[in-house]
This record gives structure tokens, C-alpha cells and sequence, in this order.
């Protein structure tokens, strides 16, 4: 989950970057993405040792994990055409909460008060270093078309976590995504058949593809497969207090992207993640 939550750091950088280029829209850039992705996990599946009749049963599980995927990506890059970054980053902080909440009803995980504290310690810091520790930044949060929009992807997200553990039956983990990937894909390439022919492939910069490249074999083929080994090891709650570090690995990608470094105060906000991971890590006696 570390690993993770690094690697999905880098999609705001480089996915950030891409979309300001405006020569490619976001259904089109995700829907193309999930192709890829597919292609490549279904290399790695069919080179190690292909899919089982019994992987196949059940297919309904794939087409649910699938389309709470593509919700939150799609979601994410049609908010980000109308909100501001640091609101959507807000947003996301909810998402270690939600996926409590999920996961007691539908795996009966108890959050207990530690996990409970540790959680509210966590959004503490990840707000502190997303508002870069400004009061003033917090206080003029408002919550926009753009902000609603990616909080239907945010409520998604959260929900995958815990369904991943209830659905999964054994399968393999390259297995189990690469099915979750065509489902993803199917509903991606719906959604944006119409753009992808709108699209003048030919003429995008080399940013795109870059962050294209990026998105789909690492910020989705490589945290899809470390989020699903991951979330059948671990409580929801705690995998996804893992994302409460990306703010701060976005501050590193940022900063080896030459977009200087942040104020000193920031690392307090840094400090408290860590503080929540190591509460969240320890184990109940």
C-alpha cells in the first residue's frame, strides 16, 4: 500500500499535465488508458498459466468491481475539468471513512476506537498538507459542480475496497484484474466511444502519451494489483488510510517535476500521516 499509494501520486503529476495540454478529453484519455491496461495484464495472465473455467463463474462480480472503477476515474477527470486539484484532494480524503463504513456492512470489520482515532489523524494531516497548511485556503472551500461530480467517483472508490475480499472466490490476483480490467474497459469505451472518434491521435504532444503510458500500465495495471493483494490482507479501513500519504508523495513528484519545494509547515501535515499509518499499523492487543 505504500507502493500504491506513491504510484497513484504520480497520475495527479503527469495525468494533471496532460489534461492541461486540452488536445485530448477525459473519457477519451481514460477509455484508451483501460485498453491498454487490459492488453497488458492479459499478456501477464496468459504467461502465467491463463484463466480457470472456475475464474469464470460468476461473471456479475466482475462487471460490478469493473464499473465502480471506471465511476471513479471517469468521475475524477470530468471534476477536474470544472474544480480546482486542491478540492478534489480534499474530497478524496474521505475515502479511508467511507470505506469503514462500507466495510462493516458488507465484510463486518469493526473500526475500532484506535483505527477510529488514527483515521481522523490521518485527514488531519492530509488536509493540513493539501491546504498547505493555509487557514485561509480551508475556509474558502466550496463545493462545486465539479466537487459533486468527483464525490460520486469518491462514494465508488470506497465501496471497490471492501468489495474486492466479498467477491474475490481464490482466483489469482493478475486473474481477478485482468477480468475487473475488460469489465473497466467495456464501460469506459461506452461512455466514450464518441470522443475516442472526436480524438486527432496523430497531433497530441508527447506529454500525453507519456501520462497515458503511465496511467495504464503503472497508475492502473501495477495499484489495481498491488490494491487487490492488499485489500485481501487488510482491513478496508486500513488500506485505504494508505491514501491519506499521497499528498505528501505528490509533494515529491512535484518537487522532482522542478516545481519547488513547499513550505516548511507542510511537513507537519506529513507528520500526521505517518502518525496514522504507525497507529494503524500496529496491531490490537
Amino acid at each position: 500500500m505504500l507502493a500504491f499509494s506513491f504510484l497513484v501520486a504520480g497520475s495527479f503529476s503527469l495525468g494533471g499535465i496532460a489534461m492541461k495540454t486540452g488536445t485530448i478529453s477525459p473519457i477519451a484519455f481514460n477509455s484508451v488508458r483501460f485498453l491498454i491496461a487490459t492488453c497488458a495484464v492479459g499478456i501477464l495472465v496468459m504467461a502465467t498459466g491463463g484463466i480457470t473455467r472456475s475464474a469464470l463463474q460468476a461473471p456479475w462480480r466482475y462487471a460490478i468491481l469493473g464499473g465502480l472503477f471506471a465511476l471513479y476515474f471517469i468521475m475524477m477527470f470530468i471534476g477536474l475539468e470544472t474544480a480546482a486539484p486542491i478540492s478534489i484532494s480534499a474530497l478524496f480524503t474521505l475515502t479511508p471513512l467511507m470505506s469503514a463504513v462500507f466495510g462493516y456492512f458488507i465484510m463486518s470489520q469493526i473500526t475500532t476506537k484506535r483505527i477510529a482515532f488514527a483515521l481522523a489523524v490521518g485527514a488531519s494531516g492530509a488536509l493540513w498538507v493539501i491546504f498547505r497548511a493555509d487557514l485561509s485556503a480551508f475556509l474558502a472551500f466550496e463545493v462545486g459542480r465539479g466537487e459533486m461530480i468527483y464525490f460520486i467517483g469518491v462514494v465508488g472508490h470506497a465501496l471497490y475496497t471492501p468489495l474486492v475480499p466479498r467477491l474475490n472466490r481464490g482466483e489469482r490476483t493478475f486473474v481477478f484484474i485482468f477480468l475487473i480490467l475488460i469489465a473497466t474497459t467495456l464501460v469506459a469505451l461506452a461512455f466514450g466511444a464518441s470522443d475516442i472518434l472526436a480524438t486527432d491521435w496523430t497531433s497530441l504532444p508527447s506529454s500525453v502519451w507519456i501520462a497515458m503510458g503511465y496511467t495504464a500500465i503503472v497508475a492502473t495495471t501495477v495499484t489495481a494489483t498491488l490494491l487487490t493483494f492488499a485489500s485481501v490482507r487488510l482491513d478496508s479501513a486500513k488500506v485505504m488510510a494508505y491514501t491519506y500519504l499521497t499528498p505528501s508523495w505528490v509533494i515529491l513528484w512535484e518537487i522532482a517535476l522542478g516545481n519547488g519545494v513547499p513550505p516548511a509547515l507542510i511537513f507537519v501535515g506529513i507528520g500526521l500521516t505517518i502518525l496514522a499509518l504507525y497507529l494503524l499499523l500496529k496491531h490490537e492487543e
